[in-house]
């Protein structure tokens, strides 16, 4: 029960890779605001029927006063915020194309999703971790980015600007205590990656570039959310942690 009396927004929670952390924090003791676009009611009440404590939120995570509305309403329930998870991102609904392909419209769309609503999210939360002089911010980055990965463009610029706020965030937060941290999955099998053609096909070749040649799942990720925002990484800050099965070393 490494979070118990802790509190936890995950965004983008109302399946995949969000649903995962958010069903691990609450087995650790977290109470859970299981935030998405989505309805989150489905993982709200496994999380209950498991025994642990969460309430649903749905909000747009680059709409500032929807963000607001969830940080009010944690707060309002449960006292406080000590640890946000800004999950929320698009992914598997991109189609591959070359960046010279990629209408502008869509590129601002996911910097919107990706990288702005990491920062709405965090600033929204900021005050009131600053208030108590601790708290846990968990950015999600991908593996994608250190690979330049083709066809994706949009998605790996998003995902270098998540690394770099988490290293200026870190900064500027260290000394209200707050530590903020990134981890950069691999390619994984979510719901999103199976039903999209496109992602899906290329899943066993990508395991082969793995030290652990197989596909990655939701719950190969949960472990290391769950360092980010206990007392097990009070002294840890500013880091990036590829959880990948060894196909990219940094």
């Amino acid at each position: 029960m490494r979070l118990q009396g802790r509190t936890a927004i995950v965004t983008g929670a109302a399946r995949g890779i969000g649903a995962a952390y958010a069903r691990g924090m609450a087995a650790e003791g977290a109470a859970v605001c299981v935030c998405d676009v989505s309805d989150p009611a489905p993982v709200v009440d496994a999380i209950r029927a498991a025994g642990g404590e969460a309430m649903g939120m749905i909000a747009d995570v680059s709409a500032p006063d929807a963000v607001a509305a969830v940080v009010r309403a944690t707060v309002e329930r449960y006292g406080g915020i000590q640890v946000l998870v800004n999950n929320a991102g698009v992914y598997a609904t991109l189609k591959r194309k070359k960046f010279y392909e990629i209408p502008s419209e869509e590129w601002d769309w996911v910097m919107a999703i990706n990288a702005r609503g990491s920062f709405e999210f965090a600033k929204a939360v900021a005050p009131i971790m600053r208030r108590q002089k601790y708290g846990k911010i968990v950015n999600v980055a991908s593996g994608t980015l250190f690979k330049g990965s083709p066809g994706m463009m949009h998605y790996v610029a998003s995902k270098g600007a998540v690394v770099a706020m988490t290293r200026v965030m870190a900064r500027e937060l260290g000394e209200d205590n707050i530590c903020v941290n990134c981890i950069a999955p691999g390619l994984t099998l979510s719901e999103g990656v199976t039903e999209n053609e496109d992602h899906f096909a290329g899943v066993d070749a990508n395991a082969m570039t793995r030290c652990f040649k197989r596909p990655e799942t939701p719950e190969d990720l949960v472990g290391a959310v769950l360092y980010f925002a206990s007392a097990d990484s009070d002294f840890v800050t500013g880091q990036t942690l590829l959880v990948d099965g060894g196909a990219v070393f940094s």
